[in-house]
Protein backbone atom coordinates (compact mmCIF):
# COMPACT_ATOMS: atom_id res chain seq x y z
CA UNK A 1 0.00 0.00 0.00
CA UNK A 2 2.92 2.46 0.80
CA UNK A 3 4.47 1.71 -2.60
CA UNK A 4 1.35 2.80 -4.34
CA UNK A 5 1.19 6.08 -2.14
CA UNK A 6 4.37 6.44 -3.18
CA UNK A 7 4.14 5.88 -7.15
CA UNK A 8 0.89 7.91 -7.40
CA UNK A 9 2.40 10.70 -5.94
CA UNK A 10 5.72 10.50 -7.52
CA UNK A 11 3.85 10.11 -11.04
CA UNK A 12 4.11 13.59 -12.96
CA UNK A 13 1.72 12.58 -14.89
CA UNK A 14 -1.13 13.22 -12.27
CA UNK A 15 -2.46 16.34 -11.56
CA UNK A 16 -0.72 18.35 -8.22
CA UNK A 17 -3.08 18.43 -5.36
CA UNK A 18 -5.15 21.58 -5.36
CA UNK A 19 -3.03 23.66 -2.76
CA UNK A 20 -0.17 23.16 -5.42
CA UNK A 21 -2.38 24.43 -8.17
CA UNK A 22 -1.98 27.91 -9.96
CA UNK A 23 -4.71 30.34 -9.38
CA UNK A 24 -5.37 33.38 -10.84
CA UNK A 25 -4.20 36.42 -8.41
CA UNK A 26 -5.98 39.10 -10.54
CA UNK A 27 -9.01 39.06 -12.14
CA UNK A 28 -11.24 41.21 -14.33
CA UNK A 29 -13.93 41.09 -11.80
CA UNK A 30 -11.23 42.08 -8.84
CA UNK A 31 -10.53 45.28 -10.80
CA UNK A 32 -13.84 46.25 -11.33
CA UNK A 33 -15.07 45.71 -7.89
CA UNK A 34 -11.36 47.82 -6.73
CA UNK A 35 -12.34 50.36 -9.03
CA UNK A 36 -15.36 51.08 -7.42
CA UNK A 37 -14.38 50.51 -4.11
CA UNK A 38 -12.28 53.32 -4.26
CA UNK A 39 -13.60 55.71 -7.26
CA UNK A 40 -13.95 58.55 -4.73
CA UNK A 41 -10.65 58.38 -3.48
CA UNK A 42 -8.83 57.82 -7.08
CA UNK A 43 -10.87 61.08 -8.19
CA UNK A 44 -10.19 63.43 -5.12
CA UNK A 45 -6.59 62.84 -5.57
CA UNK A 46 -6.67 63.81 -9.54
CA UNK A 47 -8.73 67.26 -8.49
CA UNK A 48 -6.03 68.12 -6.04
CA UNK A 49 -3.57 67.54 -8.81
CA UNK A 50 -5.54 69.32 -10.98
CA UNK A 51 -6.00 72.08 -8.94
CA UNK A 52 -2.00 72.52 -7.97
CA UNK A 53 -1.56 72.85 -12.11
CA UNK A 54 -3.80 75.62 -12.19
CA UNK A 55 -2.63 77.38 -9.31
CA UNK A 56 0.54 77.18 -10.77
CA UNK A 57 -0.23 78.14 -14.10
CA UNK A 58 -1.98 81.53 -12.29
CA UNK A 59 1.06 82.44 -10.06
CA UNK A 60 4.07 81.23 -12.73
CA UNK A 61 5.45 84.65 -14.89
CA UNK A 62 5.26 83.64 -18.36
CA UNK A 63 8.26 83.52 -20.43
CA UNK A 64 8.35 84.44 -24.08
CA UNK A 65 10.62 83.69 -26.64
CA UNK A 66 11.67 85.63 -30.17
CA UNK A 67 13.19 84.10 -32.63
CA UNK A 68 15.28 85.26 -35.59
CA UNK A 69 17.49 83.53 -38.30
CA UNK A 70 20.82 84.54 -39.92
CA UNK A 71 22.47 83.24 -42.99
CA UNK A 72 26.41 82.51 -42.72
CA UNK A 73 26.80 82.73 -46.72
CA UNK A 74 30.44 80.75 -47.13
CA UNK A 75 33.07 80.98 -49.71
CA UNK A 76 34.30 77.23 -48.26
CA UNK A 77 34.39 74.84 -51.01
CA UNK A 78 30.31 73.73 -51.63
CA UNK A 79 31.71 70.27 -51.64
CA UNK A 80 33.65 70.77 -48.11
CA UNK A 81 30.95 69.81 -45.60
CA UNK A 82 33.07 69.54 -42.59
CA UNK A 83 34.73 73.06 -43.17
CA UNK A 84 31.47 74.88 -43.09
CA UNK A 85 30.05 73.18 -40.56
CA UNK A 86 33.59 74.05 -38.47
CA UNK A 87 32.50 77.35 -39.98
CA UNK A 88 28.78 77.66 -38.93
CA UNK A 89 29.69 76.19 -35.34
CA UNK A 90 32.14 78.69 -35.11
CA UNK A 91 29.99 81.57 -35.29
CA UNK A 92 27.52 80.08 -33.45
CA UNK A 93 30.40 80.04 -30.53
CA UNK A 94 31.01 84.10 -31.29
CA UNK A 95 27.14 84.60 -31.37
CA UNK A 96 27.30 83.40 -27.73
CA UNK A 97 30.37 84.62 -26.17
CA UNK A 98 30.09 86.90 -23.49
CA UNK A 99 31.39 90.30 -25.82
CA UNK A 100 28.65 89.88 -28.18
CA UNK A 101 26.51 89.52 -24.87
CA UNK A 102 28.63 92.46 -22.87
CA UNK A 103 28.14 94.67 -25.87
CA UNK A 104 24.33 94.42 -26.16
CA UNK A 105 24.11 95.11 -22.05
CA UNK A 106 26.49 97.95 -22.33
CA UNK A 107 24.14 99.25 -25.08
CA UNK A 108 20.54 98.19 -23.66
CA UNK A 109 21.25 98.69 -20.30
CA UNK A 110 20.69 95.64 -19.10
CA UNK A 111 23.05 95.69 -15.78
CA UNK A 112 20.03 97.78 -14.28
CA UNK A 113 17.26 95.90 -15.09
CA UNK A 114 15.72 93.86 -12.00
CA UNK A 115 14.93 90.84 -14.97
CA UNK A 116 18.87 90.46 -15.34
CA UNK A 117 20.51 91.69 -12.42
CA UNK A 118 17.60 90.50 -10.00
CA UNK A 119 19.89 87.51 -8.74
CA UNK A 120 21.78 89.48 -6.83
CA UNK A 121 18.98 90.06 -4.11
CA UNK A 122 17.44 86.71 -4.18
CA UNK A 123 17.67 84.20 -0.93
CA UNK A 124 19.20 81.81 -2.37
CA UNK A 125 22.56 83.74 -3.36
CA UNK A 126 22.50 85.50 0.01
CA UNK A 127 22.88 81.72 1.73
CA UNK A 128 25.02 80.79 -0.95
CA UNK A 129 27.44 83.60 0.04
CA UNK A 130 26.96 82.80 3.69
CA UNK A 131 28.48 78.93 2.71
CA UNK A 132 30.71 80.28 1.01
CA UNK A 133 29.45 78.53 -2.27
CA UNK A 134 29.34 82.44 -4.25
CA UNK A 135 32.71 85.04 -4.08
CA UNK A 136 31.16 88.70 -2.27
CA UNK A 137 30.09 91.54 -4.76
CA UNK A 138 32.43 93.97 -6.13
CA UNK A 139 33.30 96.06 -8.96
CA UNK A 140 31.68 94.82 -12.21
CA UNK A 141 29.63 92.40 -10.35
CA UNK A 142 26.22 93.65 -11.90
CA UNK A 143 27.53 93.50 -15.32
CA UNK A 144 28.25 89.62 -14.54
CA UNK A 145 25.32 88.61 -13.09
CA UNK A 146 23.90 90.67 -16.24
CA UNK A 147 25.99 88.34 -18.27
CA UNK A 148 25.35 85.10 -17.33
CA UNK A 149 21.48 85.49 -17.27
CA UNK A 150 21.58 86.85 -20.79
CA UNK A 151 24.04 83.56 -21.35
CA UNK A 152 21.46 80.97 -20.46
CA UNK A 153 18.28 83.60 -22.17
CA UNK A 154 19.78 82.90 -25.44
CA UNK A 155 20.41 79.75 -27.94
CA UNK A 156 22.10 79.62 -31.27
CA UNK A 157 21.78 76.54 -33.07
CA UNK A 158 22.25 75.59 -36.83
CA UNK A 159 19.36 75.09 -39.08
CA UNK A 160 20.13 71.33 -40.26
CA UNK A 161 23.10 70.89 -42.67
CA UNK A 162 22.15 74.55 -44.29
CA UNK A 163 23.62 77.68 -43.50
CA UNK A 164 21.21 79.18 -41.51
CA UNK A 165 21.28 80.31 -38.01
CA UNK A 166 18.47 80.22 -35.81
CA UNK A 167 18.55 82.85 -32.67
CA UNK A 168 15.97 82.24 -29.82
CA UNK A 169 15.87 84.69 -26.49
CA UNK A 170 13.63 84.62 -23.75
CA UNK A 171 12.36 87.42 -21.74
CA UNK A 172 9.31 87.82 -19.20
CA UNK A 173 8.51 91.04 -22.16
CA UNK A 174 7.50 90.15 -25.47
CA UNK A 175 9.21 93.29 -26.81
CA UNK A 176 12.02 93.32 -24.89
CA UNK A 177 12.63 89.60 -26.26
CA UNK A 178 12.37 90.73 -29.77
CA UNK A 179 14.99 94.05 -28.86
CA UNK A 180 17.35 92.09 -27.60
CA UNK A 181 17.76 89.55 -30.16
CA UNK A 182 17.60 92.08 -32.93
CA UNK A 183 20.58 93.80 -31.21
CA UNK A 184 22.36 90.72 -30.71
CA UNK A 185 21.97 89.92 -34.73
CA UNK A 186 23.39 93.70 -35.62
CA UNK A 187 26.14 93.43 -33.23
CA UNK A 188 27.25 90.19 -34.74
CA UNK A 189 27.38 91.43 -37.98
CA UNK A 190 28.84 94.31 -37.55
CA UNK A 191 31.95 92.42 -35.42
CA UNK A 192 32.22 90.14 -38.30
CA UNK A 193 32.31 93.14 -40.62
CA UNK A 194 34.88 95.22 -38.15
CA UNK A 195 37.04 91.86 -38.68
CA UNK A 196 37.41 92.28 -42.57
CA UNK A 197 38.78 95.56 -42.14
CA UNK A 198 39.32 98.84 -40.26
CA UNK A 199 35.75 100.40 -41.16
CA UNK A 200 36.66 103.61 -39.95
CA UNK A 201 39.94 104.24 -42.09
CA UNK A 202 37.97 103.38 -45.02
CA UNK A 203 34.64 105.52 -44.51
CA UNK A 204 37.04 108.42 -44.09
CA UNK A 205 38.74 107.48 -47.26
CA UNK A 206 35.41 107.58 -49.19
CA UNK A 207 34.38 110.69 -47.47
CA UNK A 208 37.61 112.53 -48.34
CA UNK A 209 37.48 111.17 -51.79
CA UNK A 210 33.87 112.58 -52.34
CA UNK A 211 35.26 115.64 -51.12
CA UNK A 212 38.03 115.79 -53.60
CA UNK A 213 35.79 114.53 -56.67
CA UNK A 214 33.56 117.95 -55.47
CA UNK A 215 36.51 120.37 -55.35
CA UNK A 216 38.16 118.61 -58.82
CA UNK A 217 34.76 119.00 -60.45
CA UNK A 218 34.33 122.40 -59.03
CA UNK A 219 38.20 123.48 -60.24
CA UNK A 220 37.32 122.20 -63.85
CA UNK A 221 34.30 124.03 -64.15
CA UNK A 222 35.71 127.31 -63.15
CA UNK A 223 38.48 126.20 -65.43
CA UNK A 224 35.99 125.74 -68.72
CA UNK A 225 33.95 129.03 -67.92
CA UNK A 226 36.99 131.39 -67.56
CA UNK A 227 38.16 129.75 -70.36
CA UNK A 228 34.85 131.13 -72.29
CA UNK A 229 35.31 134.43 -71.03
CA UNK A 230 39.05 134.88 -70.78
CA UNK A 231 39.06 137.60 -73.57
CA UNK A 232 36.76 140.30 -71.07
CA UNK A 233 39.16 139.19 -68.46
CA UNK A 234 42.75 141.23 -68.45
CA UNK A 235 45.95 138.99 -67.58
CA UNK A 236 44.07 135.76 -68.84
CA UNK A 237 47.00 133.94 -69.29
CA UNK A 238 48.29 133.98 -65.68
CA UNK A 239 44.67 133.45 -64.27
CA UNK A 240 44.01 130.68 -66.79
CA UNK A 241 47.87 128.60 -65.58
CA UNK A 242 46.96 129.31 -61.98
CA UNK A 243 42.92 127.69 -62.84
CA UNK A 244 45.02 125.10 -64.92
CA UNK A 245 47.33 124.06 -61.85
CA UNK A 246 44.40 123.80 -59.48
CA UNK A 247 42.69 121.65 -61.41
CA UNK A 248 45.39 119.11 -62.33
CA UNK A 249 45.92 119.13 -58.25
CA UNK A 250 43.04 118.73 -57.36
CA UNK A 251 42.60 115.65 -59.99
CA UNK A 252 45.84 114.28 -59.10
CA UNK A 253 44.96 113.75 -55.26
CA UNK A 254 41.25 112.49 -56.11
CA UNK A 255 43.03 110.44 -57.99
CA UNK A 256 45.70 109.35 -55.41
CA UNK A 257 42.74 108.75 -52.85
CA UNK A 258 40.73 106.56 -55.25
CA UNK A 259 43.73 104.86 -55.50
CA UNK A 260 44.45 104.01 -51.88
CA UNK A 261 40.50 103.31 -51.75
CA UNK A 262 40.67 100.62 -53.78
CA UNK A 263 44.24 99.02 -52.58
CA UNK A 264 41.63 99.30 -49.10
CA UNK A 265 38.83 97.22 -50.68
CA UNK A 266 41.44 94.74 -52.08
CA UNK A 267 43.35 94.25 -48.50
CA UNK A 268 39.75 93.91 -47.15
CA UNK A 269 39.24 91.31 -49.18
CA UNK A 270 42.32 88.67 -48.82
CA UNK A 271 42.26 89.63 -45.02
CA UNK A 272 38.36 88.38 -44.53
CA UNK A 273 37.03 85.52 -43.43
CA UNK A 274 35.45 82.63 -45.60
CA UNK A 275 31.94 84.16 -44.83
CA UNK A 276 29.57 86.91 -44.72
CA UNK A 277 26.74 86.94 -42.28
CA UNK A 278 23.19 88.68 -42.80
CA UNK A 279 20.00 88.93 -41.22
CA UNK A 280 17.62 87.11 -42.74
CA UNK A 281 14.41 86.84 -40.68
CA UNK A 282 14.31 89.81 -37.80
CA UNK A 283 12.67 89.04 -34.62
CA UNK A 284 9.45 90.16 -34.05
CA UNK A 285 7.63 90.28 -30.46
CA UNK A 286 5.78 86.97 -29.91
CA UNK A 287 2.22 86.86 -29.67
CA UNK A 288 2.15 83.84 -27.24
CA UNK A 289 4.18 82.93 -24.36
CA UNK A 290 6.66 79.52 -24.65
CA UNK A 291 6.14 78.32 -20.89
CA UNK A 292 4.28 77.56 -18.95
CA UNK A 293 2.19 75.62 -21.31
CA UNK A 294 -1.43 75.24 -20.20
CA UNK A 295 -1.94 71.87 -22.21
CA UNK A 296 1.24 70.04 -21.39
CA UNK A 297 0.93 71.40 -17.81
CA UNK A 298 -2.19 70.38 -16.90
CA UNK A 299 -1.73 66.70 -19.09
CA UNK A 300 1.07 66.04 -17.01
CA UNK A 301 -1.21 66.96 -13.69
CA UNK A 302 -4.04 64.73 -14.58
CA UNK A 303 -2.01 61.64 -15.71
CA UNK A 304 0.35 62.45 -12.07
CA UNK A 305 -3.03 62.42 -10.12
CA UNK A 306 -4.37 59.44 -11.50
CA UNK A 307 -1.42 57.38 -11.04
CA UNK A 308 -1.06 58.55 -7.28
CA UNK A 309 -5.08 58.03 -6.57
CA UNK A 310 -4.31 54.46 -7.80
CA UNK A 311 -1.19 53.75 -5.48
CA UNK A 312 -3.49 55.61 -2.52
CA UNK A 313 -6.37 53.17 -3.12
CA UNK A 314 -3.57 50.28 -3.19
CA UNK A 315 -2.22 51.44 0.22
CA UNK A 316 -6.32 51.71 1.29
CA UNK A 317 -7.29 48.37 0.52
CA UNK A 318 -3.90 47.11 1.85
CA UNK A 319 -4.58 49.02 5.31
CA UNK A 320 -8.12 47.41 5.23
CA UNK A 321 -7.27 43.88 4.53
CA UNK A 322 -9.10 43.87 1.10
CA UNK A 323 -5.73 42.60 -0.97
CA UNK A 324 -4.04 39.46 -0.24
CA UNK A 325 -1.25 38.79 -1.90
CA UNK A 326 -2.23 35.32 -3.23
CA UNK A 327 1.15 34.30 -4.91
CA UNK A 328 2.78 34.86 -1.44
CA UNK A 329 0.10 32.85 1.02
CA UNK A 330 0.28 30.39 -1.78
CA UNK A 331 3.95 29.65 -1.30
CA UNK A 332 3.71 29.65 2.14
CA UNK A 333 0.91 26.53 1.88
CA UNK A 334 3.25 25.20 0.04
CA UNK A 335 6.15 24.76 2.55
CA UNK A 336 3.79 23.92 5.40
CA UNK A 337 2.24 21.21 3.53
CA UNK A 338 4.46 19.72 1.58
CA UNK A 339 6.86 17.10 2.78
CA UNK A 340 9.36 17.07 -0.06
CA UNK A 341 10.90 13.12 -0.74
CA UNK A 342 14.50 12.51 0.21
CA UNK A 343 16.83 12.15 -2.75
CA UNK A 344 18.29 9.00 -1.76
CA UNK A 345 14.95 6.89 -0.58
CA UNK A 346 15.12 3.27 -2.30
CA UNK A 347 11.62 2.54 -3.69
CA UNK A 348 10.12 -0.80 -2.44
CA UNK A 349 9.41 -2.30 -5.50
CA UNK A 350 13.44 -1.76 -6.80
CA UNK A 351 14.46 -2.87 -2.81
CA UNK A 352 12.70 -6.25 -3.39
CA UNK A 353 14.24 -6.27 -7.09
CA UNK A 354 17.43 -6.14 -5.40
CA UNK A 355 17.32 -8.54 -2.60
CA UNK A 356 15.46 -10.97 -4.57
CA UNK A 357 18.78 -10.86 -7.18
CA UNK A 358 21.38 -10.80 -4.02
CA UNK A 359 19.55 -13.80 -2.19
CA UNK A 360 22.07 -16.79 -2.27
CA UNK A 361 20.42 -20.02 -3.01
CA UNK A 362 21.45 -23.19 -1.47
CA UNK A 363 21.61 -26.63 -3.49
CA UNK A 364 21.07 -29.66 -1.75
CA UNK A 365 21.25 -33.32 -3.39
CA UNK A 366 18.45 -35.38 -2.86
CA UNK A 367 19.18 -38.47 -0.77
Amino acid sequence: MLQNTTDSWMNRDDPPPPEFRPTSVISLRAVVAFIRRRVLTIFLVCCAALCVAVLYLIMAVPTFTAKAQLIVDSKATPGDVAAVATIVESQIGIIRSESIASAVIEKLGLAEDPEFAGGQGSSALSVSRLLGWTRPEGEGSAMRYAVESFGQRLTAKRVGPTYLVELTFSSKNPDRAAQILNAVAEKYITHQMDQGGSLQDESWVRDRLNGLSTQASAAQRALEDFSRNKKDVPDSAANMDRLAAAAESTKSAYDNFRHMLRRLEATRQQSSPVFAASLITQALPPLRAASPKPKNVLGIALLGGLLLGLAFAVLQDLMDGNIHFSAWDLLRAQDDRAEWPVSDTVRPDHQSETSTKTRPVRLTGAG
